[in-house]
């Protein structure tokens, strides 16, 4: 809880709530340290808090902003560990296995963040547990505890059973029944306890004593590399970021180097000394290992951002990660190899897409079907695999049995006057314009693919008809021609000329 300071802010010694509409009633959905001195709890009814506290600095809750918030905040904790996990509504959970060195030891760590709350005007309770139910306790009744290692069980012995989350029905029970700490409880055989109070009760007192661990997933993907600089004064030069920017780089692929990998999504984020985080993605067409192509690639992106990268008072950490990596393998060129052009092609692209963003830049690949406007499809450039499927290529003097636009969904037309059977029909409207054919070559009968799809779809005939002003289109009758059966509907699907 973050008190408001300025206009309209209560005094500093004024108990302050946050107030909730319940079922009817209004109750007390947060509360300062203030307020808890003064005896008030969370869940209460708010008239029962203005009874107990005259003085009572009550605010409407804002649940959507207090979500926002806490995201913003779990951003900020990025800069401590990657594995950040939300513990709403009001909690956040951090995975400091193997980091917390960097920051002089566990408690050192603690402190830090804490200390980093606070000066930000939060209201900061934490913990450090094996599991995160033993952390959750020991935060909000133990507010600065660290459990040592497969300790879990002795700290959290002490705490109330409120501390194990039950909810106020089984909470009251525990204490009627005598039990009014986790290690009253834990003393009780475990069937006792599923057969009062169920096993979820059980699964939790267990995650709490450290003897059982729930998974906790993070909000972001984990990279699968990463590489960080903190710098003792807030930098802002685009320069020297550059600079950082091409030392992470290095380092990056040093170690991607030992174990055979390449980066295909790179994430670059820059933290600033006010907690606001910004992120800035580059993709690559193949597996990257080069820290002057990474680092060009960063600057054009930054370069083509339509909101700038904003310092503001200076950025304390930048942070290099590779979300995506895959192998890697050399490629073995002869004295006589020409250059790969297929490198630089990609090379290209991935400066176009950092520039431009990867959406825009498109490329067609065949694809394994008959049908004619699935016979290419148009995909990211750098997102396209690898296909053994090619283009059909035709002979000079040969005519493209294909027109050159084909529109992506057939339009409808008019016909009239008599034709063949299946000969293409006198005239047509298409577009308001009528025209008269004067030549015309087909049919090209083509069945839909009856097994991709439960309905039905019917078969198409296709023409090349040319009209008298040497126009030249690609019409289909669809469905099949009988004699004696209804008028069966034309479509126009693309234009030769």
């Amino acid at each position: 809880m973050r008190r408001k300071t300025g206009i309209g802010a209560a005094p500093d010694k004024t108990p302050v709530v946050l107030s909730l509409k319940d079922s009817n009633a209004r109750i007390v959905y947060a509360l300062d340290t203030n307020a808890a001195r003064a005896g008030l709890k969370t869940g209460m009814a708010l008239a029962s808090a203005r009874a107990v506290v005259n003085a009572v600095h009550v605010v409407e809750a804002d649940l959507p902003a207090d979500r926002a918030m806490l995201d913003v905040i779990a951003d900020w904790c990025d800069r401590y560990s990657p594995f950040v996990a939300l513990d709403p509504p009001h909690g956040l959970l951090i995975d400091i296995t193997g980091v917390d060195h960097l920051f002089g030891g566990e408690q050192a760590m603690l402190s830090a963040i804490r200390r980093a709350f606070r000066d930000q005007g939060f209201l900061c309770y934490g913990a450090i547990a094996g599991t995160e139910a033993a952390a959750r306790a020991l935060a909000r009744f133990a507010n600065g505890t660290i459990a040592a290692a497969g300790d879990d069980a002795a700290t959290t012995a002490p705490l109330p059973t409120a501390a194990l989350d039950l909810g106020e029905k089984d909470t009251h029970a525990l204490v009627r029944a005598g039990l009014k700490t986790i290690g009253m409880v834990a003393e009780r055989t475990r069937n006792e306890l599923m057969a009062r109070f169920g096993k979820e009760m059980v699964f939790k007192l267990e995650r709490a004593l450290g003897l059982r661990e729930k998974p906790i997933s993070p909000r972001r993907i984990l990279p699968a590399y990463a590489a960080e600089r903190r710098f003792a004064e807030p930098v802002v030069s685009e320069d020297f970021i550059a600079d950082a920017i091409l030392g992470l780089a290095t380092s990056l692929t040093e170690v991607m180097e030992e174990r055979g990998q390449g980066a295909r999504l790179l994430e670059a984020s820059f933290f600033r000394t006010d907690g606001a985080v910004r992120r800035v993605e580059v993709e690559t067409a193949r597996a990257l290992r080069d820290p002057a192509v990474i680092a060009k690639l960063f600057r054009t992106r930054l370069d083509a951002l339509a909101d700038q990268l904003d310092p503001g008072f200076g950025f304390d950490l930048v942070r290099l990660a590779a979300v995506q990596a895959e192998r890697l393998v050399p490629e073995t060129v002869g004295l006589d190899a020409k250059p790969d052009d297929e490198k630089e092609i990609a090379c290209l692209i991935d400066r176009l897409a950092a520039r431009f963003g990867s959406h825009r830049m498109l490329l067609f690949q065949p694809q394994d079907t008959h049908i004619p406007e699935a016979a290419g499809v148009a995909v990211p450039a750098q997102h396209a695999d690898d296909t053994d499927l090619d283009w059909q290529v035709r002979a000079d003097s040969e005519p493209p049995r294909r027109p050159v636009r084909m529109f992506a969904h057939p339009e409808l037309i008019d016909v009239f006057g008599a034709s063949a059977p299946d000969g293409a029909p006198p005239f047509f409207t298409w577009r308001s314009v009528r025209h008269r054919v004067v030549r015309a070559e087909g049919p090209e009968r083509i069945a839909m693919e009856w097994w991709q799809t439960y309905d039905h779809k019917p078969e198409r005939d296709y023409f090349r008809v040319e009209d008298e002003s040497g126009q030249r289109f690609w019409l289909f009758r669809e469905g099949l021609y009988m004699h004696g059966a209804p008028e069966r509907r034309w479509f126009m699907h693309g234009l030769f000329a």
